[in-house]
């Protein structure tokens, strides 16, 4: 693994697309859960390919490489919810007549998306790497460039929070 970094880093580009499509999926599952949109996950996703490409011959630690993409992809998220709040949204109930394709998928999947609507930018990227990715607490605060301790009493205010909505709506019984 840490060859083809190597090698993408000296412009190889099969390299690089090596590397990049191993992580693709879960760059598009955090888009997705910040942006709540297919086609805005996948720019991010595209947004993200093109960052890296150009920067990766800045990468310092090619072991954090992984860890390096999801944060551009957190960055690339955030910049365009940023984008997005300036421009004036549609009627709800015209909605449905513009976009044609919605995914109308499992109840569940609609719960945990309103959870973490409830949950600040930190929180939700503190939950979305400890549970969708797996990270230590210890990559949490490297991906994210905070102290250990901050990012374990996020965790801890954002399940919290997370309990205390359950136990708010019908979703506790």
């Amino acid at each position: 693994m840490l060859h083809l970094i190597k090698k993408a880093q000296k412009g190889d580009d099969k390299a690089f697309l090596i590397l990049f499509q191993k992580y693709e999926q879960d760059l598009y599952r955090i888009a997705f859960v910040y942006l709540k949109n297919q086609n805005d996950a996948l720019d991010i996703v595209q947004e993200t390919a093109y960052r890296s490409f150009k920067t990766i011959k800045n990468l310092k630690e090619p072991k954090y490489f992984k860890t390096w993409l999801i944060r551009i992809a957190i960055n690339c998220s955030l910049d365009l919810l940023r984008k997005q709040k300036k421009v004036v949204p549609l009627k709800p109930e015209l909605e449905e007549y513009i976009s044609g394709d919605i995914n109308e998928n499992i109840d569940l999947e609609v719960s945990i998306g309103q959870l973490m609507d409830r949950l600040n930018e930190k929180e939700k990227s503190v939950v979305l790497l400890r549970f969708y990715e797996d990270f230590t607490f210890n990559e949490i605060a490297e991906t994210l460039g905070i102290p250990l301790g901050t990012t374990k009493t996020i965790l801890y205010r954002a399940l919290e929070k997370l309990r205390h909505s359950m136990k708010g709506d019908e979703f506790h019984e």
